[in-house]
């Protein structure tokens, strides 16, 4: 008898090859739907995962945090990390995630050329400009500008219709007695002690800290020579700054002030009186080119129609040409000048050519002055 039966398979054997081939087919499709339905499901969870930053990173992007109303003075200090930046920003409200603008701020190699200062930002900026305005340093700025010759009572009002302070207040700091004596100004104001000039006035600083930063701009202006050499001349630095604010008053063309500042020193050496007209109208209003006969009878310690010697303190804030013109101004023999209308002076050597020169460019002389000394 041999190992292996190597009979002929019975008819049930075979009947069974083709069922089994149906149960593997029936559990090989199954299989097949199964992975088939899983892969279709990895490859959705798959692009969720993908997808759904992306989308989230694209709308932080594109839509700002807000619609523009909330406004927010940043002040970014130096060592101030991007993290702590962004951080900040979203505290405040003007991104809508610090996370994401950390993220979009590395991306366009910002992390290390963050600027410091001070920035102005609304929550209806894209992050795109808010990154822009602090890596080209694109800082707040709220300007003001005191132009030469203007009085503080000139500033005030201009500082008040900009919204930055109140003229009474500002008034106030000019007028405070504290700060002066701490700057060494032995004044009632701080009138031709503030450097005309452009001023960034941020949020927050206070109407003593503008006046101060104003005072120390001009005694750098006078330390740097001109206080000393107008010493030399006779000229304490109050009486420097009081006949540079008159020439800074009187003059409309720069060429004229060397001019006009000849004309005082020669009124002052010759014991005239002045004739200012601007000194007529200092507390009363702003001089705008003529003054009335009322105007120079008025009674005013300032008045150099009526007093005879120079105003006690200055009539506005000159700048650097007024007083280089009253320190360096012409050996000119002359004693008077009027205007000729156009922003140009007649200057005149004796008071006959003056009143000449009075009738001809002044259209009435019985009610307006020559517009200078006389």
């Amino acid at each position: 008898m041999t190992q292996f039966d190597i009979s002929p398979k019975s008819s049930s054997d075979s009947a069974k090859v083709p069922f089994l081939h149906r149960i593997t087919a029936i559990i090989a499709s199954n299989l097949t739907n199964i992975l088939r339905r899983r892969r279709t499901a990895i490859v959705a969870l798959f692009l969720i995962v993908i997808l759904m930053p992306v989308a989230r990173f694209s709308f932080f992007l594109l839509v700002p945090s807000g619609d523009g109303k909330r406004v927010e003075i940043v002040e970014l200090g130096r060592g101030h990390t991007l993290r702590s930046v962004a951080r900040g920003l979203e505290e405040q409200g003007i991104v809508s995630s610090a996370r994401l603008f950390t993220l979009y701020a590395r991306l366009r190699g910002g992390d290390a050329r963050l600027k410091a200062g001070t920035y102005q930002f609304h929550d209806g900026m894209r992050p795109a400009t808010i990154l822009a305005k602090i890596l080209t340093g694109d800082i707040y700025q709220r300007l003001f500008a005191l132009p030469e010759g203007y009085s503080s009572h000139q500033a005030a009002e201009m500082l008040e219709k900009r919204g930055i302070f109140t003229k009474a207040q500002f008034l106030l700091a000019c007028r405070d007695q504290g700060l002066l004596r701490e700057l060494g100004i032995d004044a009632q104001s701080a009138e031709g002690y503030l450097a005309p000039g452009s001023y960034n006035i941020l949020p927050g600083r206070t109407e003593r800290e503008v006046v101060r930063e104003m005072i120390q701009r001009q005694q750098a202006l006078l330390d740097s020579g001109l206080a000393a050499l107008g010493k030399a001349k006779g000229l304490s630095t109050k009486e420097l700054l009081t006949l540079a604010s008159m020439v800074e008053k009187e003059a409309v063309l720069p060429a004229e002030k060397p001019l006009i500042a000849a004309v005082f020193h020669n009124r002052l050496r010759l014991g005239m009186r002045l004739q200012s007209d601007p000194t007529a109208l200092y507390g009363v209003r702003a001089f705008a080119g003529k003054v009335s006969r009322d105007d120079i009878l008025r009674p005013s310690p300032y008045n150099t129609y009526l007093i005879p010697s120079l105003p006690p303190g200055p009539i506005g804030n000159p700048g650097k040409e007024a007083i280089e013109a009253v320190l360096n101004h012409p050996d000119a023999p002359y004693l008077y000048f009027v205007g000729r209308g156009d922003g140009s002076h007649q200057f005149s050597i004796d008071l006959s050519s003056h009143n000449d020169a009075v009738h001809k460019y002044l259209k009435s002389p019985g009610t307006a002055s020559p517009g200078g000394a006389r």
